[in-house]
């Protein structure tokens, strides 16, 4: 930070959405809306997938890895977010926001390896039904699930390395919380030689694991095709399209924002664009594996129905 304006005591004011001072209230209000939302519906699969014995398999442990995910990652940003729209201070600590910058970087690399994971397991329950309890043993389960930590908290901790060295300058961040891109227009000097770095870490998170999936899927797909009954066929596209409708919105989002080239890069529309994956995208999750698969509304429905009893 060898050049940053230090007359702010070292920290950054969060621009937000203070440019739309009539969208503020709004946005408040939704957002409020949509993190209790992101938080109930994926604390209730986490807690679904505990009591029910029937959901005890490898595709709802790692959907309860996600819903934790979702929740922690909403909550690294959302509350810094309400704060800011309700214009209570919109200042944030140097360490603060490389803390953010940190955490949200870790869980989303985490996510971006665990969507691979789960592709994996959606390949072995297709293509590989009679060896699938096999293959997905709980003690790999584990290893998987503990790998996608691992990996996406390293990816993140040579991305951050490489931003702190830059030297800033200014105090201004034109987003609502401290995000890659954004810093990157504040540096002083030339980072061309650290962009491409950091832009080689960020494809290698997003690209491979995107072609990993790209890659399960063809070959689910071309087992599915040779399938004559109607009723395997729905229950094959059953199990897999809902991971594959979560891994479109989240992928989507994220290539758009960090494989774009900075030049092109537009702060206003970056904001919004990270609405959709901070916010929406963890807040639709629960909702799509809910309404999709059948095992988990009748599990809602069992423990439904053992507190009406009680009750």
């Amino acid at each position: 930070m060898g050049h940053f304006n230090t007359s702010f005591g070292g920290g950054f004011i969060l621009v937000g959405f203070s440019d739309w001072p009539q969208l503020e209230l709004i946005l408040f209000v939704l957002i409020s809306i949509f993190y209790s939302l992101t938080l109930l519906g994926n604390a209730t699969i986490i807690a679904v997938s505990q009591l029910d014995l029937q959901l005890h398999k490898p595709m709802y442990f790692f959907l309860s890895h996600l819903s934790f995910l979702d929740i922690c990652y909403t909550t690294s940003t959302v509350p810094q977010l309400l704060i800011n729209l309700h214009g209570l201070d919109r200042a944030i600590s140097y360490g603060g926001c490389v803390a953010q910058l940190f955490i949200s970087l870790a869980l989303g690399s985490t996510e971006c390896v665990l969507l691979v994971v789960m592709a994996v397991d959606r390949y072995a329950a297709v293509c590989r039904p009679l060896h699938y309890t096999a293959l997905m043993h709980p003690l790999l389960c584990q290893v998987l699930a503990i790998t996608s930590w691992m990996g996406g908290f390293l990816n993140s901790l040579i991305q951050t390395g490489l931003m702190m060295a830059i030297p800033l300058c200014g105090h201004q961040l034109n987003h609502f919380f401290c995000e890659m891109p954004v810093f990157l227009k504040l540096a002083c000097e030339d980072t061309s030689g650290t962009e491409v770095k950091m832009f080689v870490a960020r494809a290698i998170i997003l690209v491979f694991p995107i072609a990993l999936i790209l890659g399960s899927y063809a070959r689910i797909a071309s087992v599915v095709l040779k399938v004559k009954s109607m009723t395997g066929c729905r229950k094959a596209l059953g199990t897999c399209g809902s991971h594959l409708l979560v891994v479109s919105l989240f992928y989507g989002s994220a290539i758009y924002t960090y494989l774009q080239p900075m030049g092109t890069y537009s702060e206003s529309e970056g904001k919004f664009v990270a609405l959709f994956y901070t916010i929406v995208t963890p807040m639709l999750n629960p909702l799509i594996y809910t309404l999709r698969n059948k095992d988990v509304k009748g599990a809602l429905w069992k423990i439904a129905g053992r507190g009406t009893d009680l009750g």
